[in-house]
């Protein structure tokens, strides 16, 4: 696939002052096989003044083009990469018909085309995010270019066709979607096959959820609670935002293949389809896909109703979304500590990225985001859960009703049109006398994570909580102080909390009482910081921390535990022996989830020297093996599922969980679905414990595309040197391998376990990704980045090659961006063993 070119933030601006694009007529043929389909476009404009612009069309073959009823010269009017040069317009309407053949992507950009191994059904779907609409329809293809869309799609028979509007087959056999309001072109979306369908009424508007067949079963039984959070998300946005839902339908369509956690086109929303279980899951699954429910609605209003003018206001979409997805879950739903599994999970993604060389505000000012492919590298823990953090601290300082009153005057003012950054800092400042604008510079323009430390003096009847600040933001945080239980000297009780600003101005004044076991700065995680403990506190958090009430301050320390390791103040070994201690006792699922994977993944995988590995593998089975133990009475299924996974990925020798795997069942349950079993075929195929005769017999029991990838993951990660070849030419050499199956392979290829089996691959990872990045385009750049890199190659002989390659070679930049991640958290790892 040859690269297209980017569009630039000053073309996007020359062209929207030129152009008012009214409406768009797109035909899709879809019956044309499997490789092409057919694209007809009208779009129908209004050029401002005389001038040059251009539409962009990435096709197969350009069979015609006519503006204004003249067909236009093909030597005249070529295509230049993927943009189509219209010349010489003269102000007032225009109308401009494109006839095209496009192809079919097999890596979930543009309309992506999957067939179903289980019963060979196919489907396709669009993904048009960024820059990608025009691999399907021609376009001026920029956010700030509004439109109506009216869509026809022409479908095999059988087949259900969904799109933003809500679709109804023509007695010619084609499909018609109803007009969109105005929406922009990365909005436009398309799903087709022979869905299975749930559909419901809420509120006078259509709902359904879709997925294919053979998931029918599985979206069937989740389909009450799915719909259930749906209707209970929707009428709680209502009751927040004074805007009503601003399209005529709402679906939700579980996608195979899909890239994201899920996309918001309005009024079809896609997701992932591991979204409908197969197999057993625990809850905080369940409140993960219920929060991306959330998160996918909010985008109706931000995103979708008021949409970002150019890329630099990504956080604009995302950060919003982010944080009422979690807010409205909690608010709205049984799930009620959403902010525990951010603070664990989300909020550890945010202060990584923070804290590496690609780092970028929240909001970065537009130069810093000049064209679309710089504005696709900050889809990321910063956009994402930095922004939202920054947004819940804003709630915590500005107060959530001025905050709603803002939001609201914002909807108001761009509804159906284009924002900025300036735009939603003045609503907010109409509703409130704070300094929105000072708030504004300090948290969404400035880079790095503030790290707060806590010292505490003492004297007889008072203590004083000091808090310095490492950094340059205002930060307001609820304060948790503990004592030790006189009844139980194991148990911590929450003595009181209290609010403080930092800086403290003017000098923090004792509280009364005895110095307390624990103090706990950020204990609501409210703020965005790092926190370190005064001296006490610390030796309380390690020795006692399982001791500690609540679940979300239990969070927090965990993750400054985490931080402490990453920052080379916290020894490895010690990390594990808390764990060790502790974790047994813990109840919340995020916590014991979020805990033990941050303890195998990066402390026992990467932080620990090589020879240090197997006893942290023992550490962590017998932890394992506790939580297993304690689960046994059957009352909490979630934990149980987590020790078994985790036992199963740790497992140095493979008797038990072969054992396991030959019963159909762990002792005491629960019996291997899928999942269980291909993830015990993963870990016997990393310790040499069966061959391909298994992985097939396994692969004949389940055919479909999770056994497919399953299947891909145990063939790369078996110690034996043709295996590894054969895996290194399916990624690097062959690009046959869709988005799913490669990455399959990637997770599977490189393992701790097999370092010096792999070692001659480390060498020839730098030109064989930056080659396949540049051949098979940001998608395919992404996994190369992400699961291809040599993660467990730990030395510096493998950062000094990674450097070499971003100084000398020309990766593409959403590898670029990748790759300098993946060398930051190498080179924090050899300074973590160094410590």
């Amino acid at each position: 696939m040859a690269p297209m070119s980017v569009l630039t933030r000053d073309e996007a601006q020359t062209r929207a002052k030129l152009l008012d694009v009214h409406r768009y007529q797109i035909e899709l043929d879809l019956t044309r096989g499997d490789e092409i389909f057919d694209s007809r476009t009208v779009i129908r404009f209004t050029t401002r003044a005389d001038g040059d612009t251009f539409v962009e069309l990435k096709p197969a073959e350009l069979r015609s083009v006519t503006l204004d009823g003249n067909l236009l010269d093909p030597d005249t009017h070529s295509l230049d990469e993927n943009r189509l040069p219209l010349k010489d317009l003269t102000a007032g309407e225009h109308e401009l018909r494109i006839d095209a053949t496009m192809r079919y992507s097999r890596t979930g950009e543009g309309m992506h085309r999957f067939t179903d191994p289980t019963d060979g059904e196919t489907y396709v779907y669009t993904q048009l995010f960024m820059d990608d609409v025009q691999r399907v329809f021609a376009a001026f293809d920029q956010p700030d270019l509004k439109a109506v869309f009216e869509l026809t799609v022409t479908a095999p028979e059988g087949w259900t066709v969904l799109a933003n509007g809500i679709t109804e087959r023509q007695e010619d056999g084609r499909w018609r979607a109803a007009a969109t309001p105005l929406i922009s072109t990365y909005l436009v979306a398309v799903a087709a096959g022979p869905w299975h369908s749930v559909r419901t009424e809420h509120r006078g508007l259509p709902f359904g959820i879709h997925c294919r067949r053979s998931l029918a079963p599985h979206l069937d039984t989740d389909a009450d609670e799915i719909l259930d959070i749906t209707r209970a998300c929707f009428d709680r946005y209502h009751e927040k935002f004074e805007e009503p839902y601003p399209f005529d339908s709402y679906d939700q369509a579980f996608v195979p293949e899909f890239n994201a956690g899920a996309m918001e086109n309005p009024g079809l929303v896609t997701f992932r389809d591991e979204f409908v279980y197969r197999s057993a899951v625990t809850d905080t699954e369940r409140q993960t896909r219920a929060m991306v429910i959330a998160h996918e609605m909010a985008h109706m209003w931000f995103g979708d109703l008021v949409t970002l003018r150019w890329w630099d206001d990504i956080w604009l979409n995302e950060s919003f979304a982010e944080y009422m997805g979690y807010q409205t879950l909690t608010e709205a739903t049984r799930f009620t500590d959403t902010w525990t599994d951010f603070g664990i999970v989300r909020k550890a993604w945010g202060y990584d990225a923070d804290q590496r060389p690609s780092t970028h505000p929240v909001a970065p000012d537009p130069e810093a985001v000049p064209d679309t492919a710089s504005a696709m590298l900050n889809f990321d823990g910063i956009s994402y859960a930095k922004g939202a953090s920054a947004l819940r601290q804003l709630v915590a300082w500005l107060g959530e009703k001025d905050f709603l009153a803002g939001i609201n005057t914002h909807f108001a003012r761009h509804k159906f049109s284009n924002a900025t950054l300036a735009d939603f800092i003045e609503s907010l400042a109409a509703a409130t006398e704070r300094d929105v604008h000072a708030w504004a510079d300090s948290w969404l323009r400035t880079t790095g994570v503030d790290t707060l430390t806590a010292s505490v003096t003492a004297q007889p009847g008072e203590w004083t909580l000091t808090l310095d600040r490492e950094g340059s933001r205002p930060h307001r945080v609820t304060v948790g102080v503990y004592d030790r239980d006189l009844n139980d000297s194991r148990a911590l009780l929450l003595r009181e909390r209290y609010e403080t600003d930092i800086p403290q101005q003017p000098a923090p004044e004792p509280r009364t009482g005895p110095r307390p076991a624990l103090v706990v700065p950020n204990d609501l995680d409210l703020t965005y910081a790092k926190i370190r403990l005064d001296e006490v506190s610390s030796e309380t958090a390690l020795r006692g921390i399982s001791d500690v009430p609540d679940a979300l301050t239990r969070a927090v320390l965990w993750n400054t535990l985490r931080d402490m390791v990453r920052d080379g103040d916290l020894a490895p070994a010690a990390y594990l022996e808390t764990a060790r201690a502790h974790l047994p006792e813990e109840s919340d699922l995020a916590v014991v989830q979020g805990v033990l994977t941050f303890a195998a993944a990066q402390v026992a995988d990467r932080y620990l020297p090589a020879h240090e590995r197997p006893a942290a593998l023992a550490t962590l089975t017998s932890l394992c093996r506790d939580l297993i133990r304690r689960t046994e009475d059957g009352d909490h299924p979630g934990l149980r599922l987590i020790a078994v996974r985790h036992l199963i990925d740790v497992a140095a020798q493979p008797d038990t969980i072969s054992a396991w795997f030959s019963e159909g069942t762990v002792p005491g349950g629960p019996e291997l679905d899928p999942e269980l079993r291909w993830r015990i075929l993963g870990r016997l195929a990393v310790l040499g414990a069966i061959d391909d005769a298994v992985i097939d017999t396994e692969l004949v029991q389940d055919p479909s595309a999770t056994g497919q990838e399953g299947a891909a993951r145990c063939r790369a990660a078996l110690p034996d040197p043709v295996a590894k070849r054969a895996a290194w030419e399916s990624m690097f050499t062959t690009d046959d391998l869709s988005n799913y199956l490669f990455t399959a392979t990637a997770q599977g290829f490189w393992q701790p376990e097999q370092t010096d089996l792999v070692r001659q691959y480390v060498d020839l990872y730098w030109h064989d990704a930056v080659a396949v990045a540049a051949r098979r385009g940001p998608a395919i750049a992404e996994a190369a980045g992400r699961w291809a890199f040599p993660a467990y190659a730990i030395t510096p002989e493998t950062l000094q090659a990674g450097e070499q390659c971003l100084a000398e070679a020309t990766p593409i930049p959403a590898l670029r961006r990748k790759l300098t991640d993946q060398l930051d958290d190498l080179a924090r790892a050899l300074r973590v063993r160094e410590a």
